[in-house]
């Protein structure tokens, strides 16, 4: 029988994953202390953890503003059913857009977006008006900073 991802998140697992969120540049020396386990055994269990599905890339956080992104918005569209493919093929292939998510409600899609410039977010939003209504939020500020996930049950971080 083949391993799934719960096989792999046993309280080792959590460790490893807490270990990674702090520092994913750590080396295998200092994530397998973290974890108590081998760097022979710590390097094992990553792969794994990959190859589940678990941990589906190790990347970089970018300050957008420190990047020439000093603009961020919130935008969500409500768009009809046959323009749906064309604006995701848009929206795939523009740079402004982070994230995007197919959401139940008033929008069919909301994204997180970033401008050099609030002209920049208007041309932005201008060019997928011809998909359907679009509703923007200027973003002032990100109290809480999107953050990776804890072992259900946690009671804090």
């Amino acid at each position: 029988m083949g391993r799934n991802q719960n096989d792999e998140l046993d309280a080792a697992g959590w460790r490893l994953l807490d270990a990674l969120r702090a520092d994913a540049r750590a080396p295998l020396k200092s994530l397998a202390a973290s974890v108590g386990l081998s760097v022979a055994a710590t390097a094992e269990r990553l792969k794994r953890l990959q190859e589940a599905g678990v941990v589906r890339r190790i990347s970089v956080e970018v300050d957008e503003s420190a990047a020439g992104y000093p603009v961020k918005a919130v935008v969500g569209i409500t768009a009809a059913q046959p323009e749906k493919k064309r604006l995701l093929e848009k929206l795939g292939k523009s740079p402004e857009v982070l994230e995007c998510h197919h959401v139940a409600g008033a929008d069919s899609y909301l994204m997180t977006v970033v401008a050099a410039s609030m002209a920049d977010l208007e041309r932005f939003v201008g060019s997928i008006n011809c998909y359907g209504e679009t509703r923007t939020s200027i973003v002032f500020s990100t109290p809480i900073e999107r953050r990776g996930v804890v072992k259900p049950g946690a009671t804090s971080r």
